[in-house]
């Protein structure tokens, strides 16, 4: 993962990365403090869904990886699903946070929507474990939550489409600038779904970003 975007553990209180090099850290410190443990064990469950095959994650083969007991890991989150939840927050926060960049510094609704729709799908062509847990293959059989959770992040981001778009519409003069801006934002959402299970399911080959230009002067244009 050493081209990714690096992970934020939330709960830690200096912020700590999820950098590439956990085996190396774990050799030079065998007994990291507990906001380091917390930054370990979510950077390895994000690698190990780098895996093609998309099987399922257990605490077990986490555990494994980490050398470590399950119990260790349950010192540190009460449940499996809190380790996807801090994976979630940080595609939430990463995403989400350059989405409002954009907005602010592109005054140009089609060419703001563009960026934005750019910027998603480099983010999961940098980070494939987070691709699947965005189209939710990695929540297969977890909590509920964590799907709801995640289809609230594409709403939002189909939000920020819309608002873009919307603009855009009364500079070009629509007589219905909202409805047009609502569903052609609906079209990028679908493309950027589209793309990011295509990626997972071609065990990350067909990348997300693929003639990515010329998709969106038919999507913008």
């Amino acid at each position: 993962m050493s081209d990714h975007a690096y992970l934020t553990d939330p709960a830690s209180a200096d912020g700590a990365e999820l950098a590439s090099n956990t085996a190396n850290e774990g050799a030079a410190r065998k007994r990291p403090k507990p906001g380091e443990r917390r930054v370990q064990i979510l950077q390895t469950l994000a690698s190990m869904l780098e895996a093609p095959g998309g099987e399922r994650i257990t605490t077990a083969a986490l555990a494994a990886r980490l050398e470590v007991s399950e119990a260790a890991l349950y010192r540190h989150f009460a449940s499996k699903a809190q380790m996807f939840e801090g994976l979630i927050e940080f595609i939430e926060q990463s995403v989400l946070g350059l989405i409002n960049q954009i907005a602010e510094r592109e005054p140009q609704g089609h060419v703001q929507a563009g960026k934005m729709l750019s910027m998603l799908l480099q983010f999961a062509e940098k980070n494939p474990g987070m691709s699947r847990v965005m189209v939710g293959d990695a929540l297969v059989f977890e909590n509920e939550r964590l799907q709801v959770r995640m289809n609230l992040f594409f709403d939002k981001i189909e939000s920020a489409f819309k608002q873009a778009l919307r603009s855009a519409a009364h500079v070009a003069g629509s007589a219905t600038p909202t409805v047009d801006a609502q569903v052609q934002a609906a079209v990028l959402s679908a493309f950027a779904l589209g793309r990011l299970q295509r990626y997972t399911r071609s065990g990350f080959k067909r990348l997300p970003t693929e003639h990515l230009d010329a998709s969106l002067h038919v999507l913008l244009n």
